[in-house]
């Protein structure tokens, strides 16, 4: 690997503390980029204070001619601007080539969310498994009411831990993206899920002899729930309650900001609540919302 190139990705972990996803995705942009500036430059030896900003706007044209979407382009024009500022900040380029570089221009695209009604059909089929009182049934309710109830992240709901809980007050500690914490709220209903499910968690683990498993959300053996399974479970309600829609683990949170917008909750609330850092994108879900009053305008209006 590139000796600049490791410092940096060193410094996203140890000073950003950005997660090991995160670092992945930004390891792979950046052997992309020294991977094209071989190929580009005849495999002659460069340095990064001689890329220009006509070599970079080459790379982004050969990730087009690889097949790459816009966003993604624009995703790994990200990782290399922030690289590029490293080096700048450590004085090892003379000027910025990133700055001139233009973004390609996206195409905003609404989330997708369930319907209240699908919602509903989605927490009568999870509360009906969770009445048989078992781990796994009473997991998944759980699953489902921290997603859309508290408008968690996959990865938040993966992380947390049973000390993340605060039942008395009604609220949890998440550990959102950049490792930064936030507090949200429980709903009602997952204050009563997580009631029941404790109890059937600490007998799981009293019976397979591991109760220091910090972990909420348990699998079968005791231990931390993976990220795939809690997608596995949620997809299998969402195509009980809603087949066909192309909802994901996602949608609930789309759902869950949806919802409180439609309901004439605050922007900046949401924005807090959703653990976003700029306004902006949160209010992508206020155009979800116009759409939906303009298509309930189409559909009742006679003259529309």
């Amino acid at each position: 690997m590139d000796a600049d190139v490791a410092r940096f990705l060193r410094y996203l972990e140890h000073e950003r503390r950005l997660s090991p996803r995160t670092l992945v995705s930004y390891r792979k942009d950046l052997a992309d980029l020294c991977s094209f500036l071989d190929e580009h430059l005849g495999g002659s030896e460069w340095e990064w204070s001689g890329i220009d900003r006509l070599d970079l706007r080459g790379f982004m044209g050969w990730c087009g001619h690889k097949g790459l979407g816009r966003r993604t382009v624009a995703r790994k024009l990200s990782a290399i601007r922030s690289f590029y500022r490293f080096l700048n900040l450590e004085e090892r380029i003379p000027a910025d080539p990133t700055r001139a570089l233009r973004t390609p221009k996206l195409a905003k695209k609404l989330p997708a969310h369930a319907s209240q009604a699908d919602l509903k059909s989605v927490f009568e089929i999870a509360e009906n498994h969770a009445a048989g009182n078992k781990l796994a049934g009473t997991r998944n309710l759980v699953i489902l009411e921290l997603l859309y109830g508290s408008g968690l992240r996959l990865a938040e709901v993966h992380g947390l831990d049973v000390a993340d809980l605060d039942l008395r007050r009604k609220q949890l500690k998440v550990l959102g993206k950049g490792r930064k914490e936030r507090i949200v709220p429980l709903t009602g209903a997952a204050h009563r899920a997580l009631g029941r499910y404790l109890l059937r968690r600490d007998e799981a683990l009293q019976r397979l002899g591991s109760s220091a498993e910090s972990a909420l959300l348990l699998n079968p053996r005791g231990r931390r729930l993976s990220q795939r399974s809690v997608q596995k479970v949620v997809r299998g309600f969402l195509d009980d309650a809603a087949a066909g829609e192309g909802l994901t683990v996602h949608s609930l949170r789309h759902s869950f900001a949806t919802h409180l917008l439609d309901a004439g909750a605050d922007l900046m609330a949401v924005k807090e609540l959703l653990g976003h850092v700029s306004l902006s994108t949160t209010q992508i879900y206020t155009h979800t919302s116009k759409e939906r009053i303009r298509q309930v305008y189409r559909d009742a209006h006679p003259r529309s």
